[in-house]
């Protein structure tokens, strides 16, 4: 028999709505699962306010908290939650829910961010010595938290068995990164045939990676941005088969390869061959994902040679080897 879990989720005023309710979605998904399998809900959930009553979202519409935060009992919460929005500065001063928050964490199984959540409870000394994520946009506001390792580019730091992240206090990244991490929390709770089930049924992938990047590096930067490589950027994804040396990218830009060098760290903040494998990564993902290919197709298409060199480049950069990427994202049509 599986125990009842309490999960709360905080809101508050200007909250982004889902933030709250696609982590909780997952959640309730999970006992509607366990009812068609003719077993009991194992999840009970909570929304806490400021107050008991309606709390205005950021959309517009309100979200009813049951009760306030600080009336809980938090001995029987196994999960809190603690969501993003519009007002963040304010929650990040506000003492009274600083201290509860202190009080909080020794006492529940599990406490948890998504968004810009996790500037709350950096703001608590929560995340101190711990690894760190939120979106984006708000990388930086973490970062001035000097005791906390800031990783921008990932979708949750959450590992049950604390190798890459924590299992105790974690973070997530922006709104739908918070769906990510409620499915890797069932999945350690109940297991991964449950996870996979409701991600199934919400119409989802089962599961992207924490360390998985937040978003895609095919996107190229604003010309704006970079106007001394915009149409390098541009010509790079459409040759990814080919020759990206960096004298063959210096001959493309029409510069000296010192000089293209110097110009990607100033422009992009990285050099042309980590960009240029970046880009080859992404493009592999989406091939497999996408079941286009066979892995050593993929490998040839995308500029990466030898199957060898494509699963070394996964393993460095998500921790899983191409056949278990596609495993997880593709459709199952790979010998």
């Amino acid at each position: 028999m599986e125990p009842i879990r309490h999960i709360a989720c905080l809101a508050f005023a200007e909250v982004m709505s889902l933030d709250v309710t696609g982590p909780l979605q997952v959640f309730a998904s999970v006992n509607v699962e366990r009812q068609r399998q003719g077993l009991p809900p194992c999840y009970v959930l909570h929304l806490l306010g400021p107050e008991a009553g309606p709390v205005k979202t950021s959309a517009g519409f309100a979200l009813v908290a049951e009760q306030a935060w600080r009336e809980i009992d938090l001995a029987s919460l196994d999960t809190l939650l603690i969501p993003g929005g519009m007002e963040m500065k304010q929650l990040c001063e506000d003492t009274a829910l600083l201290d509860w928050l202190r009080q909080a964490e020794p006492r529940v199984r599990r406490l948890g961010s998504i968004c810009s959540g996790a500037l709350v409870l950096a703001a608590a000394g929560l995340l101190d010595g711990r690894t760190a994520t939120t979106h984006w946009s708000d990388v930086e506001a973490l970062s001035c938290h000097a005791a906390v390792e800031v990783q921008g580019d990932r979708l949750h730091t959450y590992d049950p068995q604390g190798r890459d992240g924590d299992a105790h206090v974690f973070t997530s990244a922006g709104v739908t990164a918070g769906i990510d991490l409620a499915l890797a929390l069932v999945e350690a709770d109940l297991g991964r045939p449950m996870a996979l089930a409701v991600a199934r049924r919400l119409v989802l992938f089962l599961r992207r990676p924490g360390g998985q990047a937040q978003f895609s590096a095919l996107l190229t930067p604003e010309p704006s941005r970079t106007p001394r490589l915009a149409a390098l950027l541009e010509w790079i994804p459409a040759n990814l088969g080919g020759d990206l040396s960096l004298e063959a990218l210096a001959a493309q830009a029409k510069m000296a390869p010192r000089s293209l060098s110097r110009t990607f760290s100033q422009e992009l903040g990285v050099g042309p061959g980590k960009y240029v494998e970046r880009i080859r990564l992404e493009a592999a993902r989406t091939l497999l994902q996408d079941a286009q290919a066979s892995i050593a197709t993929v490998a040839r298409l995308t500029g990466f040679g030898h199957p060898e060199n494509l699963r070394r480049t996964f393993h460095k950069h998500l921790s899983v080897s191409p056949q278990e990427y596609a495993e997880r994202f593709g459709r199952p049509t790979f010998d």
